[in-house]
């Protein structure tokens, strides 16, 4: 039986060979120019979140009433590896851990569905339930620090919440804002106890035509002008001064004004956090990327966005005072530097043993057909340039290389025996095929199990596995398909 010789193939038709890695090469430059570029790999850890509030409710209740039946219902759920809940008063909050490689989408709709089940059985004076995934990918990427002139703390927080969040919300690729400090803005009635008791009313009934009165409600439908309107009934005061001059009724069918039993102010909510910098109180947001985008790309467009809102609103200093993007663009940065700085020793200590130019060119056109090849794969895999992936590619650096100079050693040396270069090409890669095919295979066999690791921390070493297995094949590929015949088409014999 004839054995297929696919280096001798490629001799013999050169143009599908150089077709097919000109074809990757640009694939693999269109894709490492948007890859994106993290600080570490995206992971994805099931986890579900189950936050149930209850107003006026103590942690015993809550723990007796709410939390234990909860946990009761989705430990049945299969794939539930850990169950905690934080109790506080009014709020109690399950997350549930669910066994790596749970689909987190399916987790969820399997959590939803169990507290479906047993809605009827938690008490009826509890907000709805809320499930949501957490995300481990959503870390801060930038934090800035706001002050201004002539705001106080409750309207710079109410600019960063209407104003900065809107703005930075609309930027491509930004998953959330979140406000650090500031304030709230609270309508406080202060209702005098002596009027109270004058008047025969009490907090609680007050409290009750409040909420009763400053309500928007459905109005139904009417048709108006040969089309259906929908009506509304718009109750909830538009200002301070509207919502004073509420009619209270009393006991025996009088009716007072709000302001008349107490006060009505305009302030904030008493602060639980502070933000400071340099000493001073400021208020402070960052910014999360959205799951799948670039963290310096991401970085560069909020930047972008700041300086523009810096020229449109001069009264208020915003300023950068975290930004760990900066350490993601050194290790980047360093990488690349690395990265050539290996290929370019590699391609000298391969002038050193061969004593050949044109043979040292050979080899090193082998590092670029491998590893533009293996952007490409990284890209259709999902990957990214994170701390672990870029790792892999400076480890492989010297390894890229090696197919590619075993092949274009045994064709020198066949050359310095008198064969012409096509000969010794074809003669030498038939000779040495299946050592190079065991070198690659045997560096695939010892990286590709890391990418199967258990927990967390085969999470996080999946693509690096994976990325050092697809270079060294594509180094394989280009050491038996276009190493032997640039040999045959571009050495000169050594007479």
């Amino acid at each position: 039986m004839r054995r297929l010789n696919i280096s001798a193939w490629s001799i013999r038709n050169p143009i599908p060979s150089v077709v097919m890695f000109l074809v990757l090469t640009i694939l693999g430059v269109i894709s490492f120019q948007n890859l994106p570029v993290e600080r570490l790999p995206n992971i994805d850890i099931p986890l579900i979140s189950v936050t149930i509030t209850q107003a006026g409710a103590s942690p015993s209740e809550l723990e007796t009433q709410v939390a234990k039946r909860v946990e009761n219902a989705v430990s049945a759920i299969t794939g539930v590896k850990h169950i905690t809940s934080v109790i506080t008063d009014g709020v109690s909050s399950t997350n549930i851990e669910f066994e790596l490689g749970i689909n987190t989408d399916r987790a969820l709709n399997d959590v939803k569905d169990a507290l479906s089940r047993i809605r009827a059985d938690l008490p009826r004076t509890i907000d709805e339930p809320i499930s949501q995934r957490i995300d481990i990918a959503g870390l801060p990427i930038i934090t800035y620090a706001a002050t201004a002139r002539n705001m106080d703390l409750k309207e710079l927080s109410w600019f960063i919440d209407d104003t900065i969040v809107r703005e930075l919300q609309a930027v491509k690729g930004v998953g959330e804002v979140r406000r650090i400090g500031g304030v709230n803005r609270e309508i406080r009635v202060s209702l005098d106890p002596n009027q109270l008791l004058a008047l025969g009313i009490t907090a609680g009934d007050v409290n009750v035509q409040l909420r009763a009165t400053n309500v928007d409600l459905a109005g139904g439908k009417a048709e108006i002008g040969g089309k259906e309107q929908t009506i509304r009934a718009l109750a909830s005061a538009a200002t301070v001064q509207s919502l004073a001059s509420t009619p209270i009724t009393l006991p025996g069918g009088r009716k007072v004004r709000l302001d008349e039993l107490g006060t009505v102010r305009d302030l904030y909510e008493e602060p639980k956090y502070f933000a400071r910098l340099n000493g001073g109180e400021v208020v402070g947001f960052n910014i999360s990327r959205a799951k799948g985008a670039s963290d310096v790309v991401v970085a560069e467009r909020v930047d972008a966005k700041i300086a523009e809102l810096l020229e449109r609103y001069r009264k208020v200093d915003l300023r950068k005072v975290d930004n760990p993007v900066a350490y993601t663009v050194g290790n980047y940065s360093a990488t690349m530097y690395t990265l050539i700085e290996g290929a370019i020793l590699a391609i000298i200590v391969v002038f050193l043993f061969l004593r050949d130019r044109r043979a040292t060119v050979i080899a090193a056109i082998a590092l670029p057909l491998s590893i533009f090849p293996t952007f490409w794969a990284m890209a259709a895999l999902g990957f990214s340039l994170n701390l672990v992936t870029l790792l892999a590619l400076t480890l492989v650096t010297g390894i890229l290389v090696d197919d590619a100079i075993v092949e274009i050693e045994n064709i020198v040396r066949h050359m310095r025996l008198g064969k012409s270069p096509y000969r010794a090409a074809l003669e030498a890669a038939d000779e040495i095929g299946l050592a190079v095919i065991a070198i690659t295979l045997t560096i695939v066999a010892v990286f590709v199990p890391v990418s199967f690791m258990g927990g967390i921390a085969g999470q996080y070493f999946r693509q690096f596995g994976i990325t050092v297995a697809a270079a060294v094949l594509f180094s394989l590929l280009v050491a038996r398909l276009i190493t032997p015949l640039l040999a045959a088409y571009f050495m000169r014999d050594h007479g």
